[in-house]
C-alpha cells in the first residue's frame, strides 16, 4: 500500500507544475486550492501508510519551520492586513509550498524517484515553453490569446512574460545537467541536449533580462559543482544550441514580437520551425556520438575547472549587486519604459520594480515588526506610489516579506532559504553528481525571485520547492543509488586515483 501511495504521490508532486503552468500558472485562487487540497491529501496517506513525511535533519528542519512559520504569521496577519482577501489568497499558496515540500521529501527518498527529478522538471519546462512557442511558430494553426500587455513577448500559458522566461532558465539548466549526467541513458542524454533549443529561445522571447542572467549564472554554477568533461560538453552543447535558438528567433520579427500580416508570419514561423528542428537535431545527434564514448567520472576534470567554484559565487554576488546598485541609481525615461515590449529592454537596466522596492524598504521601517499584513503592499504603494502605474507585489521575494511580514516575515525567510542551502552543501558534499542539478537550478529560480514575484506563481515556484525537497532528501539519505544506464553501454573501466 505505502509503495502504490509513494508512487501516485511522486507522480503528482512532479506533474503539478506542469499542469499548474495551463491554469495561468496557478496564480488565481480556485487551480490552487485544488492543488493544495491534492497536495495535503497525499501528504496524509503518506503518514497513514507509513512514516511521516518529515525531515529528519536539522537543514530540513529549518527549512520546513521557515515555511510553518511563515504561513502561521501570514494567516495570524489577516487579522491587521489592510485587505483581507489577498492576506486569505496568500495564506491558501503558502498551504500549498509546505504541502509540496513535505510530499518532495517524503517520496524523495526512494533512488527511482529521486531519479526522475531533473527528467520530469525538465521535460515539464520544455513542455510549456513548446506550447507558447506555438503560437509563433505555427499561426493559424495554433492560435493562443494575446494580452496587450505583454506586446511581443512570450507569456502563454503562464500569462506573464517574466514567470515564462524564469521556468524556461531553471528547465535550460537541468537540461544541460542531464546532457552531460554520463549515469544518464544516452537517448535521455540526447533529448536533453535537444531540449535546450526551445528552452534557450523561451528565456529570450521572454525578453526578461532576469530570466537570461538566471539561465546563464545557473549554468556557470552548474559546471563549476560538477566539473567533470562530460558535462563541460553538455553544458556546452546546451549554451550553443540555446544561444542558436534565441538567434533564429530574433532574427525575423514575426517570430520575435509577433509583428507583420498573417502570410509573413506563417512564413518567418515556418522558417524559425526549421531552424530550430535542426538545432534539436543536431544538438541530439552531437551529444548521442559523445554519450556513447563517455568514461570520465566526476572528478576527472582539466584543473582550470577547480577555479570555478570562486568564479561562480564571485560571479553571483557580483550581478545581484551590478542590478541592485544600477537599478537604485537609475530613473527611467519615457523612452526606456517604452522598450518593455521587445528586445530593446534587453540594452538598459531601467526599471520601475526598483520604485516597488523604494516603497516596500520605507514601509517596512514604519512597521518592522508587524509588516503590512499579508497581501498589504497593493494598497501602500496606491498609497505612497511616485508613478501613476498600478502594481499588486514588490518584485523582490525578500522585499515582500519585509514589507509585508516584518522581522518575523524575514526571519521565516532566512530558515528556509537557510535550511535548503546547508542540505545543498552536505548533499553536494555526499553526492555531487546527484545534487549538482538541482542546486544550481534552484539557485537560478531563487536569483530570479529576488527581482520578480515568482512566489505568486506555483507553476515556477514548486519546480524550485521540489528541487529543494531533493537536496533534503539527498543529504538525508546515506547512499542513493545512481540511474540505470542504458543497455547499450557497458560501465566505465576504473581509473587510477592520483593523490592529492
Amino acid at each position: 500500500m505505502r509503495r502504490a501511495v509513494t508512487a501516485v504521490a511522486a507522480a503528482c508532486i512532479l506533474t503539478a507544475p506542469t499542469v499548474l503552468a495551463f491554469f495561468s500558472g496557478g496564480y488565481f485562487t480556485e487551480p490552487r486550492v485544488i492543488a493544495a487540497i491534492v497536495v495535503w491529501a497525499l501528504v496524509l496517506a503518506l503518514a497513514v501508510t507509513g512514516p511521516a513525511p518529515l525531515p529528519r535533519s536539522v537543514p530540513g528542519r529549518l527549512a520546513l519551520a521557515g515555511l510553518v512559520l511563515m504561513t502561521a504569521w501570514s494567516a495570524l496577519s489577516i487579522t491587521w492586513a489592510p485587505l483581507g482577501g489577498p492576506a486569505v489568497q496568500s495564506v491558501q499558496r503558502l498551504l500549498l509550498y509546505t504541502g509540496a515540500l513535505l510530499l518532495a521529501i517524503g517520496v524523495l527518498r526512494r533512488p527511482r524517484t529521486i531519479a526522475a527529478v531533473e527528467p520530469a522538471l525538465a521535460a515539464g519546462a520544455t513542455a510549456v515553453i513548446a506550447y507558447g512557442l506555438s503560437g509563433r511558430l505555427l499561426p493559424g494553426i495554433v492560435e493562443l490569446s494575446r494580452s496587450e500587455a505583454a506586446g511581443g513577448r512570450l507569456e502563454q500559458p503562464i500569462t506573464y512574460w517574466n514567470a515564462e522566461g524564469a521556468l524556461a532558465a531553471m528547465g535550460f539548466v537541468l537540461a544541460a545537467r542531464l546532457a552531460g549526467d554520463r549515469d544518464r541513458p544516452a537517448w535521455m542524454r540526447a533529448l536533453a541536449a535537444a531540449a535546450a533549443a526551445p528552452l534557450g529561445a523561451g528565456v529570450y522571447l521572454s525578453y526578461s533580462r532576469g530570466a537570461i542572467a538566471a539561465a546563464v549564472l545557473g549554468l556557470l554554477v552548474l559546471v563549476a559543482l560538477a566539473p567533470s568533461r562530460a558535462q563541460l560538453r553538455g553544458a556546452a552543447v546546451a549554451l550553443a544550441t540555446g544561444i542558436g535558438a534565441a538567434v533564429c528567433s530574433a532574427a525575423f520579427p514575426a517570430v520575435a514580437a509577433l509583428e507583420g500580416a498573417s502570410g509573413d508570419r506563417s512564413r518567418d514561423g515556418a522558417i524559425v520551425l526549421a531552424l530550430l528542428v535542426v538545432a534539436v537535431v543536431t544538438a541530439g545527434l552531437v551529444t548521442l556520438r559523445w554519450a556513447s564514448s563517455d568514461s570520465d567520472r566526476l572528478g576527472d576534470a582539466p584543473r582550470w575547472t577547480r577555479r570555478l567554484r570562486p568564479v561562480a559565487v564571485a560571479a553571483v554576488g557580483l550581478a545581484a549587486l551590478g542590478l541592485l546598485i544600477g537599478g537604485l541609481g537609475e530613473k527611467p525615461s519615457a523612452a526606456d519604459l517604452a522598450r518593455n515590449a521587445d528586445a530593446g529592454r534587453l540594452t538598459t537596466v531601467s526599471s520601475n520594480r526598483y520604485e516597488y522596492w523604494r516603497v516596500g524598504i520605507v514601509a517596512f521601517e514604519r512597521e518592522p515588526l508587524t509588516g503590512l499584513g499579508s497581501g498589504g503592499f497593493r494598497v501602500e504603494w496606491l498609497r505612497e506610489r511616485p508613478i501613476a502605474e498600478a502594481v499588486k507585489d514588490t518584485h523582490s521575494l525578500e522585499v515582500e516579506m519585509a514589507a509585508e511580514l516584518g522581522i518575523v516575515g524575514l526571519l521565516a525567510l532566512a530558515l528556509l532559504i537557510g535550511g535548503v542551502g546547508a542540505a545543498s552543501v552536505a548533499a553536494l558534499r555526499r553526492r555531487p553528481e546527484a545534487a549538482a542539478g538541482a542546486t544550481a537550478a534552484a539557485l537560478a529560480w531563487f536569483l530570479h525571485a529576488s527581482i520578480d514575484w515568482d512566489w505568486q506563481f506555483p507553476a515556477v515556484t514548486l519546480p524550485a520547492i521540489v528541487l529543494a525537497g531533493t537536496v533534503i532528501a539527498l543529504q538525508e539519505t546515506d547512499r542513493v543509488s545512481a540511474p540505470a544506464r542504458s543497455p547499450d553501454r557497458a560501465p566505465a573501466p576504473p581509473r587510477a586515483r592520483v593523490g592529492r
